[in-house]
């Protein structure tokens, strides 16, 4: 991932905020559900320059952001800071193919927008979300989004395998239905939302998932 890993950084400094400060409607609805089962901490996983990450303490909660790219991490710092927020968030650089450098159970809901569709294989996904498990309370809820088959840019590009292909200098992994399937074992999966987000549009999954109570 080194070679995305420069990429990101590139971007960010050349596209500083390059999200906008408006949450994501995903991150409004992973607010709601996060309420619903009275999380207070939260962790963000690729959280870029911190729209979703401000916002979710806006709402209330203690937020953990971690993004593998520290020009990004700087900017939501300071976006924080300006938003009167940087008491309730705390940053952490990290590559997701290492592990969380969280204790066990020490968090009650994690959030990924579009971070699990990155330069992944299904090795490294079924990874994380073993990692994700370990550091998730009893009863917690994880909520991430990722583009799907169905999205326009599938297939184009340069194959890597894995469904992942490279277009425009960014590396996706597109989801299957089996990859979601695959990824809740273990979990009540609660929800798979079909919805569209930006140019193309892109064609998304946001996914539900709660851990057993015990």
């Amino acid at each position: 991932m080194s070679d995305q890993h420069e990429h990101w950084q590139r971007t960010y400094r050349t596209h500083p905020a390059m999200y906008g400060e408006q949450p994501s409607e995903s991150a409004v609805y992973a607010a709601d559900l996060f309420r619903e089962i009275r999380a207070v901490e939260v962790l963000e996983l690729g959280s870029g320059h911190g729209r979703d990450a401000i916002y979710l303490a806006r709402r209330g909660f203690r937020v953990t952001a971690t993004d593998f790219s520290a020009v990004a991490l700087a900017q939501l710092c300071e976006g924080a800071e300006a938003a009167g927020m940087g008491g309730r968030v705390s940053t952490r650089e990290l590559d997701v193919r290492q592990p969380i450098p969280l204790p066990y159970r020490s968090v009650d809901a994690v959030y990924a927008h579009m971070l699990l569709c990155m330069n992944l294989s299904t090795q490294e996904l079924r990874d994380l979300v073993a990692e994700i498990r370990r550091v998730l309370r009893p009863g917690g809820a994880f909520v991430y989004t990722v583009r799907n088959t169905d999205d326009a840019h599938f297939g184009a590009g340069t194959a890597l395998g894995d469904d992942i292909y490279e277009h425009g200098g960014f590396a996706v992994h597109f989801f299957s239905e089996a990859l979601v399937d695959t990824l809740a074992a273990g979990w009540e999966l609660r929800d798979r939302h079909s919805f569209e987000e930006g140019e193309l549009p892109r064609r998304l999954w946001r996914v539900t998932q709660l851990l057993p109570p015990h």
